[in-house]
């Protein structure tokens, strides 16, 4: 395995003290002690929960070629064990990433949004990945431990490097904007996401907007030109001193413009203009928002001075990320069914996505689209009338039978006509038995809620009661 950093180098970086018998190189970054690979540095992180620093231990005796300490917490660990002592843990990872920015050649992509962020990194890394070597954010590494953890694991060979951000109030994306650089920043859209913080959709555009502070000189900024902020943000870009501003979206004036789609149940074909140039293409995963997202995709490729054609082809690869989309097959008597897993976490733009998606789901022919739905969390006053509000879009697809739990879905509960009530109860936990007895061969089932209502584990109980056939077994695509 190649090395990631030299210990000189990252000693250098981080300003660290040498201890113990330090191995020359290290090939990668750790900050858990469970999934530390063979010769990794191992960061010692202070959590809200937990203390690095009482897995250091483990850490070691797993494989790690050494750990990042405070210098106040040297003493508690052998005098050989292999150390880098530090003043503080986080500010080291975050200054380790900062050397690795100004090492390395990469085009660098950062994409930030109220909903969509992980999705487009993904879609970004298959893209780029067409045409040179790319890294990329693993999973949902978007906070202020994430995203110095992710540019410090960046290799000084990348071609091109693509970062998630994320923020839950205001002042959190300007720090790591401004130390990932990017040449191009997306935002793929404003939606009512964090609204008990924010309280309007204005101000949390002004929070997604503090991306624009990192941009490089003569980088650009890729905006949603059908999303009511458009103009809002495009003005804070221009404000930041950002020179070029591209467009996306199905808006006429778009630079990456939707020309033409057609959604099916596992996949979409789009035909679209990116700056300029018409493209025909295949997104291996099914969505118009992820159609809509992939304009962006394309546009920052571009921009980037990445090969279009092959970025636009390397999109028929693209597959959901896990419970955002992700499909099951289940067994049941009489035949099977699909599980759609959108079950990561939710907000009032991503649930009508995941009703969408669903209702482009194929059914059986006894079969019924099913929504199994769990509270959308941080609306603050708007959340009922949020909850509420789905009651629309779920009767617009055709769904059949909705399941609900929380007490913020009760409003939704409420709204729905009843023949469309599959049951209520105030937890997952306590909705869970009506739902496994309720599904039937045939059927498309989605389950979605915010991470606190702890849609998960319905997920989980329903592939443990219905067992999954082997991954390649597609799932069910019985017409309409």
């Amino acid at each position: 395995m190649s090395a990631l950093w030299t210990i000189d180098a990252m000693a250098a970086a981080m300003r660290a003290d040498k201890s113990g018998a330090l191995p020359a190189e290290v090939p990668g970054l750790s900050i858990d002690s469970r999934s530390v690979a063979k010769g990794e540095a191992f960061f010692a992180i202070t959590g809200d929960n937990r203390n690095g620093h009482d897995f250091v231990e483990t850490a070691l005796k797993a494989g790690a070629g050494l750990a990042v300490v405070a210098r106040i917490k040297r003493a508690q660990f052998a005098a050989e064990a292999p150390l880098l002592a530090v003043d503080d843990v986080l500010g080291a990872l975050s200054d380790l990433a900062r050397a690795t920015r100004s090492r390395s050649d990469a085009k660098v992509i950062a994409v930030t949004g109220s909903v969509g962020k992980t999705s487009t990194k993904e879609a970004l890394l298959l893209a780029l990945g067409a045409d040179g070597e790319t890294h990329a954010s693993a999973a949902s590494y978007n906070n202020h431990w994430g995203v110095p953890l992710s540019l410090a694991r960046c290799p000084a060979s990348a071609k091109y490097a693509v970062f998630e951000i994320g923020m839950s109030h205001a002042g959190e994306i300007t720090p790591l904007t401004k130390l990932v650089r990017p040449h191009v920043a997306i935002i793929t859209t404003i939606a009512p996401v964090h609204l008990e913080f924010f309280g309007t959709l204005t101000k949390i555009a002004d929070a997604k907007a503090e991306i624009f502070a990192g941009i490089e000189p003569g980088g650009a900024a890729v905006l949603n030109r059908d999303n009511r902020q458009y103009a809002h943000l495009a003005r804070a870009a221009a404000a930041a001193g950002v020179t070029r501003i591209v467009s996306f979206g199905e808006n006429a004036k778009a630079d990456a413009r939707l020309l033409r789609h057609s959604l099916q149940a596992d996949c979409s074909t789009v035909e679209a203009r990116i700056l300029g140039q018409r493209v025909t293409y295949k997104l291996g995963a099914p969505g118009k928002h992820l159609v809509l997202n992939s304009l962006a995709v394309l546009a920052a490729a571009a921009l980037a001075g990445a090969d279009l054609a092959l970025a636009a082809l390397a999109l028929n690869n693209l597959k959901p990320a896990s419970g955002r989309g992700t499909r099951a097959t289940l067994r049941l008597p009489g035949g099977s069914a699909l599980l759609i897993d959108e079950s990561y976490n939710a907000n009032p733009a991503s649930m009508r996505a995941a009703i969408a998606l669903l209702g482009q789901a194929a059914v059986g022919p006894q079969g019924r689209r099913i929504a199994v739905l769990g509270d959308m969390l941080e609306l603050g006053a708007q959340g009922p009338a949020l909850h509420r509000g789905l009651a629309e879009p779920i009767a617009a697809v055709g769904v059949d039978l909705v399941f609900c739990s929380g007490p913020l879905m009760h409003a939704l509960w409420q709204a729905l006509p009843s023949g469309s009530r599959g049951g209520y109860a105030e937890t997952a936990a306590g909705l869970e038995p009506a739902v496994l007895a309720a599904i039937r061969a045939g059927d498309a089932l989605m389950v979605k809620g915010s991470l606190g209502s702890k849609m998960g584990p319905i997920v989980k109980a329903l592939e443990r009661q219905f067992a999954r056939p082997a991954a390649f077994e597609p799932a069910p695509a019985v017409p309409n």
